[in-house]
């Protein structure tokens, strides 16, 4: 993929109404509409007052214009930024007039990806930038700065040297045949190939917190009618999100709300009780209980302690394997706040009402998905990082116990070469187009 030459430009600031707008542009064309924009072009990375015009000459307003030439900006292009007032009538018009010059609406994620294509920085960089946008906590923000500060970069880097020097080492073997095994010996291959699995280990510890911080856990609240699922919604938001009354079958539709506990964010899924009916409207409501059970992380089976289990709360056991059994109204049954382990089985008692054992549940949601709040040193990481450092570990330990078992040096060096290919997909030295596309497709338009 390459940079296109086309002069891009697009308001920067989210809509609505605001002091002050952003529009941004990037390309060959950037000196040429800022000249004619405001009758000059203003001094390098200085800002500058001025009036914006309209093709007769007329002022569209006035602000602030910023001019960084090429290679020294965020895109390696000359970009121009233009400050304006943040009326949404008043930046479209500013915007309609740099497109009349010659520039195009830029696509989402565009001025990122041409920093990543001109090389100012890398695909983790550029998708760090995505998620310190996004982050919702402040554990989430000190992780992606991390990551675009070149943090988790730098990791890889460093381990792909290792690997390209252990490869190198061990192809050179290859050129001798009758030393090869003896060379790979006195080379300590097989203990510089544990140590580089060993690192990458480490790398996917990491970079599951990093995921842990970006993602977060999807959690569903399912149970009976009248058990204190919205009463637990409630009480874990901290705001009377839910409608809760004695009336069974209040919640008909699925309710969704995201908290962070302890910098995790947890996505909050409130759902209609699980029970037969012949509402058609309470059918619908159960049918998408079950389809949000399918795909949780967790689900909390809420369970009235006062009242005897009935079948409905088996439908939730038969869904997933990951749940918690959350015994509510325990301010009405007088037991205490505890947490039960029996076997793989977990149970929760609290009081939804109160409060008492609300902080239980909350750390078993953390440790239930391996969460570490001491984020000290973690990077923001995606799916994508973990399954190619997991076919990277995969690519080394398969060459490892090849080299042991044969001490096959060739085969070795294939493993780390495919490792290196995996390796190089996180920053986006070898990344395929589509990828690439999938990728900047998500960000904002004017990032």
């Amino acid at each position: 993929m390459k940079p296109s030459s086309d002069t891009i430009a697009a308001i920067a600031t989210a809509a609505g109404r605001g002091g002050i707008g952003v529009i941004r542009l990037s390309g060959a064309l950037s000196e040429h509409i800022a000249t004619k924009l405001c009758d000059h072009l203003p001094a390098p990375r200085l800002a500058q007052f001025t009036y914006f015009r309209d093709h007769q000459g007329k002022h569209i307003d006035q602000g602030l214009i910023l001019y960084f030439p090429a290679p020294n900006s965020f895109t390696g292009e000359s970009v121009i930024e233009i400050h304006g007032h943040g009326g949404r009538v008043v930046l479209d018009q500013i915007l309609a007039r740099v497109i009349e010059l010659g520039a195009r609406l830029a696509q989402p994620g565009e001025f990122t990806q041409r920093a990543f294509l001109n090389d100012k920085i890398d695909l983790t960089q550029a998708e760090a930038i995505a998620d310190l946008i996004d982050a919702s906590s402040q554990k989430a923000v000190r992780a992606a700065v991390r990551s675009l500060e070149g943090e988790f970069s730098n990791k890889i880097k460093q381990l792909l040297q290792q690997l390209i020097e252990l490869r190198m080492y061990v192809e050179s073997a290859i050129d001798f045949p009758e030393e090869e095994i003896d060379f790979l010996s006195e080379g300590n291959v097989a203990e510089k190939t544990q140590a580089l699995s060993n690192q990458v280990e480490d790398l996917i510890a990491s970079a599951t917190q990093g995921k842990l911080l970006r993602e977060g856990i999807n959690v569903v609240i399912a149970g009976k009618p009248n058990a204190g699922k919205s009463s637990l919604l409630n009480a874990l938001t901290g705001n009377q999100i839910a409608i809760v009354t004695d009336i069974p079958g209040t919640t008909r539709d699925v309710l969704r709300e995201t908290v962070s506990i302890d910098g995790l964010p947890v996505n909050i899924i409130d759902t209609a009780g699980l029970r037969i009916s012949d509402d058609p409207v309470e059918q619908e409501g159960v049918r998408r209980a079950q389809l949000q059970i399918e795909n949780a992380d967790c689900v909390l089976n809420i369970i009235d302690v006062t009242q005897q289990q009935s079948v409905e709360s088996e439908l939730v056991k038969q869904k997933s394997t990951r749940i918690i059994n959350v015994y509510n109204k325990i301010d009405i049954s007088g037991q205490q706040a505890i947490v039960e382990q029996d076997n793989s089985q977990t149970s929760i008692y609290l009081s939804a009402k109160t409060g008492a054992g609300v902080d239980l549940l909350q750390n078993e949601l953390k440790q239930i998905v391996g969460y570490d709040s001491n984020t000290e040193g973690i990077f923001i990481a995606r799916r994508r990082h973990l399954d190619a450092l997991a076919k990277t570990q995969a690519n080394i330990n398969n060459g490892l116990n090849i080299l042991t078992q044969t001490g096959a040096g060739e085969l070795l060096a294939d493993d780390l070469l495919q490792a290196q290919k995996n390796l190089n997909e996180i920053t986006g030295e070898f990344t395929s187009d589509d990828l690439l596309g999938q990728i900047f497709s998500n960000f904002c338009i004017g990032k």
